[in-house]
């Protein structure tokens, strides 16, 4: 026995027209008769030896269809499957309404009856207005219903709206002589089988007038089943059909809402009593359903417009906020409860590394890591929302208190940092109309017996409990998560941009001012040669007058503090960019040799005593000029104590070396101290030395350069410790 699903049936080749209608196909090639209604003959005296005829080969039977003017003057090669042509002609007495349209290889020719007669019924402009104007989605939809009723005069008329999970729902509804009420009822997806969903997106008017009446069988030419996709006057579905009568209904009536060509819903139409719709007021109801669909997508895009914009003005309010600080991780957290009322959620955990911040009504620390191992395990799913966490075939953690609904987007490419919104639990009802499991019942079909999904017999009102899921997110609500996780990107990059820029910048003028000032210290060398050698050639030439000899030696003492404050600009540059190759290096010959020229030049009388002296790593010239600044200043600024003592001493701790240099001298003012590695700063005790102010910025810079440090400790009169930090070998 085989199982067949009310989603296999091929209602759109049923082989059958209904008794309101006539039916005759033509080949698109030749033009000639392929097929016709078993019924034509009640207007037309044909039968199978037709088949192969053009109407022009038999002229007095199809005179009526010759003498249309809109079928004479169709190209019936050029028109399109979606072209439709109407026309309205006199058959024995009898006026009909004659359909003509093409769809692949056959062109259809359909005729009904002029049921009713309308120069007293033009109130479609009326109607066309009253929709129009409507102020919110509820008073469009009424407005529809109440044009469509008019026109058509059915028992009920309800707006069917498909949700979700494929599902659908009665949202409006009008009704009349006391029939049942099916506003707010459910009806399960299996109702309306995809199949027949698809040909309400094609076809979107669809009548059927009479549920008892017999179907017309259609006779070809051909095996070939044929394709009534487009017809007005296709035989029901047989399922459909007993659907109808357990209903308690006759006739049904139905035209497509379509939006973003997608089937949003369905004006449903049914009546008591069996009753025909007259083709002009069926397609006056269709026409009133597009009208009702554009003024929904019109009021839903202005709705979104202003949704837009205050989210946009609450976003650039957030942007400004995020930026406030100085890394990420304060940012998010800073500001976690104004983004958990983006998308209107009970609470909202971000989350960065293994670290959580919440607000809001949110699960424990534990389930939200739970949650959290989730979405870093699924890496197709950068963004994820439902509204039945617990349920969901992706989430599969169980019940979790307060995240029946979840929605959760990354932040950052490596999957660190995210943002996890939560919606509660909140149990509820679901009205159906009617038991929605379905039940199967036996059928013989061609011999076989077949196993089919069977209509449903009660539309009692069935109620299902509803448990562990949360309001659900609407689009809106999406829309405002990802546009906070998306400026959450923007800001970090920004962020990151921002201070890539600025880096950039103050590498530019850092390279701009070192080479300005070597520029400027060696462009000056030459002038203050020629000075200095003048002024010489003055003080020999003049050493017979004092006064002259005395300003002259003045002149020279200047030149020679401006070539010493040049060479340590030079020495500067130098230390920031020239080659340096960093190694392990013994210091033990280089602070021996420092300190033995520096007695010889600035005080004999000092005491150097050397202690350990560990190898260091570092760059042999780069060093020499820190000993050199170092054990020189240290040299210099005790040179007025009784006993002048400098001692050296090296130890190593853990991954470093340091050494301590020690002076006795006249010390730093705790005043000026922040300034001590500042170019051309001098202290006010030590302007009574010769000197520029340049050694310790030299000294400074080697040592980030060796990736070391350097501090000190220093009281004024008492003298100065200075560190230095180098890397262990």
């Amino acid at each position: 026995m085989n199982f067949v699903d009310c989603h296999e049936e091929k209602i759109h080749v049923s082989g059958h027209i209904q008794d309101f209608g006539y039916l005759i196909g033509l080949d698109a090639e030749s033009k000639t008769i392929k097929f016709f209604s078993q019924n034509i003959f009640e207007i037309f005296p044909m039968d199978k030896s037709f088949f192969g005829k053009s109407f022009g080969q038999e002229p007095e039977v199809f005179q009526p269809l010759l003498a249309s003017v809109v079928f004479n003057n169709l190209d019936l090669d050029t028109i399109k499957d979606t072209d439709v042509f109407l026309d309205r002609i006199e058959i024995h007495g009898k006026f009909y309404h004659f359909t003509i349209y093409r769809y692949g290889a056959n062109v259809f020719l359909e005729l009904e009856e002029v049921t009713e007669h309308f120069h007293q019924r033009s109130f479609v402009s009326k109607k066309y207005e009253s929709i129009h104007n409507a102020s919110d989605s509820r008073d469009i939809w009424n407005e529809l219903l109440s044009s469509v009723s008019d026109a058509i005069d059915y028992d009920r008329v309800m707006l069917y709206r498909f949700l979700e999970d494929g599902s659908g729902k009665v949202i409006a509804e009008k009704v009349k002589n006391k029939v049942e009420s099916f506003m707010h009822l459910h009806y399960p997806e299996s109702d309306i089988p995809r199949q027949a969903r698809e040909l309400y997106l094609k076809k979107r008017k669809r009548i059927f007038s009479n549920v008892y009446s017999e179907p017309v069988p259609i006779i070809s030419s051909t095996a070939e089943a044929v394709d009534l996709t487009y017809s007005s006057v296709r035989g029901m579905s047989p399922v459909h059909g007993q659907y109808l009568k357990n209903t308690g209904v006759a006739s049904s009536f139905s035209t497509s809402i379509v939006i973003d060509n997608k089937l949003w819903g369905m004006v449903t139409c049914q009546n008591i009593e069996p009753k025909h719709i007259d083709l002009v007021n069926r397609i006056r109801a269709e026409v009133f359903t597009v009208i009702a669909a554009n003024a929904y997508t019109s009021y839903k895009s202005r709705q979104m417009l202003a949704d837009s914009i205050e989210l946009e003005r609450k976003i650039g309010a957030l942007k400004s906020k995020l930026l406030a600080y100085d890394n990420l991780e304060d940012s998010l957290f800073g500001n976690v409860s104004e983004m958990q009322e983006y998308p209107a959620a009970d609470g909202l955990a971000i989350i960065v590394g293994h670290n959580i911040r919440t607000s809001g009504e949110v699960p424990s620390d534990k389930n939200i890591l739970k949650i959290v191992q989730y979405a870093r395990e699924n890496p197709l799913k950068n963004f994820y929302a439902t509204n039945d966490f617990s349920n969901s075939q992706q989430g599969n953690l169980g019940n979790i208190d307060n995240a029946a609904g979840v929605m959760f987007g990354f932040t950052d490419d490596k999957r660190n940092e995210l943002l996890i919104w939560f919606r509660k639990q909140i149990d509820g009802q679901v009205l159906w109309a009617g038991n929605p499991a379905k039940k199967t019942e036996t059928r013989i079909v061609n011999e076989k017996e077949q196993m089919m999904i069977s209509p449903r017999k009660s539309f009692e009102t069935y109620i299902e409990e509803i448990k562990g899921k949360a309001q659900p997110w609407k689009n809106k609500d999406i829309f405002a998560a990802k546009k906070v996780v998306a400026t959450i990107l923007e800001t970090t990059y920004s962020q990151f941009r921002r201070v890539q820029e600025l880096n950039e910048e103050l590498k530019n003028l850092n390279e701009e001012l070192d080479s300005f000032s070597y520029s400027i210290s060696h462009d000056l060398g030459t002038p203050l040669t020629v000075m200095k050698l003048n002024a010489q050639l003055l003080e020999k030439s003049h050493h017979d007058h004092p006064d002259v000899r005395k300003r002259v030696s003045s002149i020279l003492k200047e030149i020679l503090g401006m070539e010493n404050m040049m060479r340590g600009v030079l020495s500067l540059s130098r230390a920031k960019s020239s080659d340096i190759t960093v190694q392990e290096l013994s210091t033990v010959a280089i602070i021996n040799k420092v300190s033995c020229d520096l007695k010889l030049t600035l005080n004999e009388n000092a005491e150097i005593i050397v202690g350990d002296l560990p190898n260091v790593m570092g760059d042999e010239t780069m060093l020499t000029q820190v000993f050199l600044n170092i054990i020189g200043n240290a040299v210099k600024y005790s040179s007025k104590h009784e006993s002048p003592k400098i001692e050296i001493d090296g130890k190593v701790d853990g991954n470093h070396v340091i050494y301590k240099i020690k002076d006795n001298g006249i010390g730093i003012p705790e005043s000026e101290q922040e300034k001590m590695f500042k170019i051309f700063n001098r202290m006010e005790n030590a302007k009574s030395f010769q000197g520029n102010g340049v050694g310790l910025s030299i000294v400074y810079r080697i040592m980030n350069r060796l990736e070391g440090n350097i501090t000190y400790e220093s009281k004024e009169n008492e003298g100065t410790t200075f560190i230095l930090t180098f890397k262990r070998p």
